[in-house]
């Protein structure tokens, strides 16, 4: 593979909002000429069941047992659950990595099944564990998955600028090795490269996973900012409960497996206030899975390739 030479421009910089401002645009203009119905919800997950042999001998495992969710065109849903309990599972079986056991997984219409290529022209994933050409720079990396999506190389330059910016992540760095970057500057890379593609359905399994305090909030922020200016629905799995209550407008909570309980925020602190506990998603979690959200699964955990 040859290098991309990266070369400063001669013009003047862009001012930052404008150039953020003029990202916004040109993303919400290319996912509206996708020509999506909006009466169509952008997930629909159907009594999916995904199972796991972990030995000759031994009974199937059950990874995710009759999960049903649907999730609007726009919104953001959250996946809670501990370590093992299925998420990632869950996110792999909608992107189309995990073929299903039961059930039906349709994105904007197309069923996974059928129209699994019309599928994953619509979505895009970021998991807490982003492969990347390592040697070559982030530049280099975003505009390799720009020119599989056949975007416009010129404007896919832009947009990394713009959205790295964003991030959090200097223009100097661009041109830099991606394996001279921490693991947490890596995340930002992984989600500056989903974000992209301009996805109508954006997966983020654990995204802000290994990230300090201020990347963590300056990805939280960017996603608020694609979640209200950009035409795009958002599947999220977290650990972190504070940042489900900030960006979820929906919630599912999974044990063992399955979805034991699902509501908005307010209707799930609502649940545990009628029981006369404290109004929190944690109480929320812990009443419904009877375990810490830090609490590892051990049967699930083997079977689901330490799933979390």
């Amino acid at each position: 593979m040859t290098a991309t030479t990266l070369r400063e421009p001669k013009t003047d910089r862009p001012d930052r909002p404008a150039v953020e401002a003029d990202l916004i645009h040109e993303l919400t203009t290319r996912t509206a000429a996708r020509s999506i119905e909006g009466a169509i919800p952008a997930l629909v997950v159907e009594g999916v069941t995904k199972r796991f042999i972990v030995g000759r001998k031994k009974r199937p495992v059950t990874a995710i047992g009759n999960v049903s969710l649907r999730l609007e065109r726009g919104g953001t849903i959250g996946i809670l659950g501990a370590n093992g309990s299925g998420k990632s599972t869950l996110i792999r079986l909608v992107s189309g990595l995990l073929t299903l056991d039961e059930g039906r997984v349709e994105v904007f219409g197309h069923d996974i099944a059928r129209d699994e290529m019309a599928v994953k022209r619509l979505i895009n994933r970021v998991s807490v564990d982003a492969a990347f050409f390592k040697k070559l720079s982030p530049m280099e990396n975003l505009l390799f998955a720009a020119r599989l999506y056949g975007i416009d190389a010129g404007l896919a330059r832009r947009e990394t600028v713009a959205i790295c910016e964003r991030l959090g992540i200097a223009r100097k760095r661009l041109s830099r090795p991606v394996e001279q970057m921490s693991r947490g500057m890596q995340q930002k890379v992984a989600i500056a490269r989903a974000l992209l593609t301009a996805p109508a359905l954006l997966l983020l399994d654990e995204p802000t996973t290994g990230l300090d305090p201020r990347s963590k909030l300056d990805v939280q922020a960017f996603i608020e900012d694609i979640r209200a200016s950009h035409d795009a629905s958002i599947v999220l799995t977290t650990h972190d409960l504070d940042e489900a209550d900030r960006l979820c407008e929906w919630i599912a909570v999974l044990n063992d497996g399955k979805a034991v309980v699902q509501d908005t925020p307010t209707g799930l602190k609502a649940l545990v206030a009628g029981q006369g506990k404290a109004p929190t998603l944690h109480e929320v979690f812990m009443t419904y899975t009877g375990r810490s959200l830090d609490e590892d699964v051990e049967e699930a955990g083997e079977s689901d390739d330490n799933d979390d």
